[in-house]
């Protein structure tokens, strides 16, 4: 796809762990790119595993097409904190956040951007994401959320066919998403964009909602398309520790605090407390090391009450 020269910076902005496997074939995907990357930042949480030593043995080739900047973390930071520090380093227009089991198309980039530079008030789009081990299945095609302020992958299970068509989204997945600077310095709560205290699981969808409170339009390309591992879809939520289980269901109810408008939640009320009494019965009796959580919660209620202010002063500043 070539047409008219587009005017624009891109960094390509990784976190590993334990992602030896995955790695390398990542990279040289975005080696291939159409587009020109102006530099990728591998931020790496402690890997026990070779990550570090294949990231490092590329850096030393005598010849890459992309400048790498590998920061080592001591402890395992967590996805939204590790990207936070990747998003510090850069000083892109654009930044694509990736997961290093994602291997882009080459022309994954340039859609994107193509589609970004004619409209400014698309501050985040994705492409078509793929299984790698079915191609055929849609992974995610951006984020959609119910009335009842449950976000899930767009398409997730369905045949590729059904999702050629391009457009408006309500936020996109963190496995390959492309950010403008422009928004992640409006919406940045703290001077962060990601929030520190998700740790991992629904950064992403915390961030669409607080960009649509912003006035920002996420977009699905279906012509760009990356194959995504993701394996962890294959077993029980059991497999996963119980400090990510945690994560994973205490994160929408700090979302929910942070960005739900009480207009919005009292038009919904009864349809939101007859689920709420669901899951809780349910993680009652099959999870209940879940529930814990909410001791966290409470622990960070005054820091996400700051937060909240802060998105309520930018929004009235904004309108």
């Amino acid at each position: 796809m070539r047409g008219e020269p587009m005017s624009a910076t891109v960094s390509v902005h990784i976190v590993t762990f334990n992602s030896g496997k995955d790695i390398e074939a990542c990279l040289e995907a975005v080696f291939g790119q159409t587009f020109p990357i102006d530099q990728i930042i591998i931020v790496d949480n402690a890997s026990a595993d070779d990550t570090i030593q294949q990231v490092e043995a590329i850096q030393s080739r005598e010849s890459i097409p992309v400048p790498i900047s590998l920061v080592a973390n001591a402890d395992n930071a967590g996805f939204a904190p590790a990207h936070n520090q990747a998003i510090r380093i850069s000083r892109a227009d654009y930044m694509l956040i990736l997961n290093p089991d994602v291997i882009l198309t080459p022309t994954y980039v340039e859609h994107l951007i193509r589609i970004m530079n004619k409209d400014q008030g698309i501050g985040s789009a994705t492409g078509m994401l793929v299984f790698q081990s079915h191609p055929e299945i849609i992974d995610s095609t951006g984020l959609v959320m119910n009335r009842i302020w449950r976000a899930f992958d767009r398409g997730a299970g369905e045949s590729a066919d059904n999702w050629k068509l391009s457009g408006d989204v309500f936020g996109v997945s963190g496995a390959a998403a492309m950010y403008s600077r422009t928004m992640i310095e409006a919406i940045s709560i703290k001077d962060k964009f990601f929030d520190d205290d998700f740790f991992a699981y629904k950064e992403d969808v915390d961030v669409a909602w607080r960009a649509r409170l912003f006035g920002f339009k996420s977009y699905y390309c279906a012509e760009a398309i990356g194959y995504h591992k993701r394996g962890w879809k294959k077993g029980s939520r059991k497999q996963q520790p119980l400090f990510i289980r945690r994560y994973s269901f205490i994160n929408r109810y700090k979302m929910l605090y942070k960005n739900l408008r009480p207009s919005a939640w009292k038009k919904q009320l009864l349809a939101l407390l007859a689920y709420e009494v669901a899951v809780h019965a349910y993680m009652l009796l099959r999870e209940p090391k879940v529930l814990g959580a909410w001791l966290d919660f409470r622990k960070q209620l005054p820091e996400l009450r700051e937060k909240r202010r802060e998105i309520e002063e930018k929004l009235t500043g904004v309108k």
